[in-house]
């Protein structure tokens, strides 16, 4: 550290004692100013702590530089981190750290999801409690305290690991205060516009959880199953009606045919009755039976699926319910009351067959709906719940979506399928213990709903008191708390509102709508589709102009990250084997949008990059003494072509960080680092550099620094740690800026560009120099190795110069070269 930080002092001693033997100290001085490798285990942590610590991505909120705002996914608190997660960030981190470079006021918050059901089975878990004995208000504290002492910070640090150029002080989480007030004022607003509405109805429900779901936290699986062929008697016949679910025949309510099936037309209006329940139900036709699934004839249940629920509503028929809210039989299974869903189903198929009413049983696959957080099957309960209405809206969202920017643009194919299949309004209420109340309170004798103040926002409808003390409409004056609790997609959905509302609020409309919405494929459906909806009911205008969707990183076999799979790597276990910039590396290299297994080979590449980079700066530094910028120097054809190439790959670069193509950026990067720079342009001035020709050598410190300094504002994005190690230790002296991200991002000079005259010339000084190396590795002599003579054989050769040939020499070291 002290021959780091005194390296202006190391100079006059070496000039004092050294004098004409200076350039061999200084290329000592430079070594040891860098270590033999990039000590990542040690520096990564240092310059993580260093930009938090002297603020350099903090957002300037008296700055007057153009805003580029992030709608920053917020992570949430309740899953275990794997490099999947991290694969997706560091991509919209690059985005982020290329903006900055161009000047832009980068409004990167960072917050965290840790409100609803996922925070509610973490802690009960944690603490090995159940939400239910110790009560909502209890629980929720006892949630409110784990996630601020233990898991937030510890947490929050694990992505700071990561290299992320967030703004830390920008800091948000979807259970805080700030984010509970927005959250209930987004509901009264969407209440008082008529959007959102209570009513019994049949809801998504998730048995396993206790709570009612939206359509958007269903996925689908396949599953191993039964196809039942069960005895009805209709008309004094036996009446064959295939099902997968027989625990549902206690709410059978009618049996459907299709009007084109000649084999059920004679029951058209007559009655069929249920074995075992002994009950008749109607039979009715309805073109929505398929004649090829099973035997034609189908029992409608309320409620087995939505087709049932359509029927249900079309025809009139009864509601029965044969599944309570805790997954097992109601009252009207009679016998089988009190069971399990599985038991009951088990039960009854063998009192089928014991009474000879089993026909035929047939193995199939198919595919069911389950709730994403605990892969288990949803039913559909009758049972009231608060929905958004939006359906209404269906023409509308499909014009929304077209109004983004997307990238990949055929991301934008799977939200216009999910709304062209959406079925349901928005189910928001959820029976749980744990996330943001809704703020009403109902009227004990009229039902009549009380909104709680905005001003008075958040509150809780079981603790605080309603703003009126009698109702308004029965003049009452006893109320009854909703104890539902708002969806956390419905607070989430707000995030664009609830960053930009965290810094000066004049700065609001600059901020949202927002640059730049990153996410993860899998969450299109989710979080992408309400932000929108939210945005345009709330605002009437789209929460961003562009949104990039991140792939998957997926375990070495190709296969999803998961916990419950047992096929999760750690990010801190690949950063202590391999540096943070050798993943980010790794994850620089994915296309947006495409999936990328995690490979150690292929972080290892990483590895070697920044090593190269490493051992790149060491060559260049040691050159580089008492080095001042020259833009007058005479530079020679070399000089040209590699200030000509420099030019190029700044430009496609720039031309693919503006489209939000990193990796292709990347590869660009590195064609011209490792080809251009590297194996070319560093062997061809070695000779020019500890040579006596001061004009020469001039010229090659000039554009070594040129080219140099450039390579490593193009690496910065992706290799953040290693880049800034390297612009501390020498650059930063000549920038004065206080890190390589807030330096400006490359731009190519007007004369950098040669001809394309010259640069088809220098092209067949290149190729004979390729064939004299290729002369030299076939006859086992070193590069170094001087011969006598080299006879070429293209007559394309002869039309280089002299000047041409006298470089080509003196970079093989060849005495002479003749046709």
């Amino acid at each position: 550290k002290c021959v780091r930080t005194n390296s202006r002092i190391l100079h006059h001693i070496g000039k004092v004692i050294l004098g004409a033997g200076f350039s061999l100290f200084f290329s000592f001085v430079v070594i040891f100013m860098l270590d033999k490798r990039y000590n990542y285990k040690e520096r990564d942590m240092y310059w993580q702590k260093f930009w938090i610590d002297q603020k350099v991505f903090a957002f300037d909120e008296k700055s007057d530089k153009p805003i580029y705002s992030i709608d920053t996914p917020p992570p949430t608190i309740s899953g275990l981190m794997h490099v999947g997660h991290a694969f997706g960030y560091m991509q919209h981190d690059f985005i982020a750290r290329y903006h900055r470079m161009k000047g832009e006021n980068i409004f990167y918050p960072f917050g965290t999801d840790d409100n609803g059901l996922p925070t509610q089975r973490l802690i009960q878990k944690m603490k090995k409690v159940r939400a239910v004995d110790l009560g909502r208000d209890k629980f929720t504290k006892l949630c409110l305290d784990t996630l601020k002492k233990e898991l937030r910070p510890k947490y929050i640090f694990g992505w700071q690991t990561t290299g992320l150029s967030c703004d830390w002080n920008i800091r948000y989480s979807t259970i805080d205060k700030h984010s509970r007030r927005l959250s209930q004022k987004s509901f009264i607003e969407l209440y008082k516009m008529g959007r959102a509405y209570r009513k019994k109805a049949p809801a998504i429900f998730c048995t396993e959880c206790r709570t009612a779901i939206s359509q958007v936290e269903l996925k689908d699986i396949e599953i191993e199953s039964n196809f039942n062929d069960i005895v009805f008697k209709a008309d004094g016949k036996d009446l064959i009606i295939a099902t997968t679910r027989p625990e549902l025949l206690p709410a059978a309510v009618a049996v459907f045919y299709n009007p084109k099936d000649k084999r059920y037309k004679n029951l058209k209006n007559k009655k069929a009755k249920v074995p075992i329940f002994d009950f008749e139900v109607p039979i009715f036709e309805d073109d929505r039976v398929d004649i090829e699934v099973g035997t034609g004839a189908v029992m409608c249940c309320t409620f087995g699926d939505q087709t049932d629920m359509e029927w249900q509503k079309a025809f009139g028929l009864p509601i029965k319910q044969a599944i309570g809210m805790d997954g097992k039989m109601t009252e009207i299974a009679g016998e089988y009351s009190g069971m399990k869903v599985l038991a009951a189903r088990e039960k009854i198929l063998q009192d089928f067959k014991n009474k000879n009413l089993l026909k035929n049983q047939k193995k199939i696959k198919h595919v069911v709906n389950v709730h994403e957080r605990c892969d288990k099957e949803v039913e559909y309960i009758n049972s009231k719940q608060w929905f958004i209405k939006y359906l209404d809206l269906r023409d509308k969202m499909l014009e929304w979506g077209r109004q983004l920017n997307w990238h990949p643009k055929y991301m934008r194919n799977r939200y216009e399928n999910w709304v062209n299949g959406l079925a349901w309004d928005w189910c928001i209420s959820r029976q749980i213990y744990f996330g943001i109340p809704f703020p009403i309170w109902y009227c004990e004798s009229c039902g009549r709903i009380i909104l709680a103040d905005k001003e008075e926002l958040p509150v809780d409808p079981l603790i605080d008191k309603p703003p009126v003390e009698k109702c308004p409409k029965c003049k009452k004056n006893k109320f009854v708390p909703e104890k539902d609790i708002i969806n956390t997609w419905a607070t989430s959905s707000l995030t664009p509102q609830i960053a930009a509302a965290l810094v000066d609020k004049k700065l609001y409309n600059k901020i949202f709508p927002m640059s730049l919405r990153p996410q993860g494929q899998d969450i299109i459906t989710f979080w992408l589709f309400n932000t929108i909806v939210k945005s345009q009911l709330h605002e009437h205008k789209m929460p961003w102009k562009d949104v990039i969707i991140n792939g998957w990183g997926l375990d070495k076999h190709g296969k999803k990250m998961s916990k419950s799979k047992g096929n999760i790597v750690e990010p801190d276990k690949v950063y202590e084997k391999y540096g943070v910039d050798a993943f980010r590396f790794w994850a620089g290299s994915a296309a947006l949008g495409s999936n990328h297994a995690f490979k150690d080979e292929e972080v290892a590449t990483g590895k070697r990059v920044v090593t190269k980079l490493w051992n790149a700066a060491k060559f260049c530094m040691s050159h580089l003494e008492k080095f001042e910028q020259d833009k007058d120097v005479q530079l020679e054809p070399v000089d040209k072509w590699i200030l000509s190439r420099l030019a190029n790959t700044i430009e496609t670069a720039t031309e693919k960080f503006e489209n939000y193509g990193y990796s292709a950026a990347l590869d660009a990067t590195e064609r011209f680092f490792w080809h251009d720079f590297a194996d070319r342009y560093m062997e061809f001035v070695k000779y020019r550099l500890y040579g006596e020709d001061e004009k020469s050598k001039e010229s090659a410190r000039q554009t070594l620094y040129i080219c140099f300094l450039n390579i490593l504002k193009l690496y910065a994005p992706i290799l953040s740690h290693v880049t800034e190690e390297i612009y501390q230790t020498f650059f930063k002296k000549f920038l004065d800026e206080r890190s390589v991200h807030v330096c400006a991002w490359p731009k190519a000079e007007k004369n950098w560009k040669a001809s394309e005259k010259f640069l088809k010339e220098f092209e067949l000084v290149l190729k004979l120099i390729d064939e004299i190396k290729k002369y030299k590795s076939e006859n086992g002599l070193s590069m170094g190795k001087e011969i006598e003579n080299y006879k070429f054989q293209s007559p394309n050769f002869k039309k280089l110069s002299e000047e041409d040939l006298r470089f080509v020499k003196q970079v093989m070291r060849v005495k002479n070269v003749r046709y």
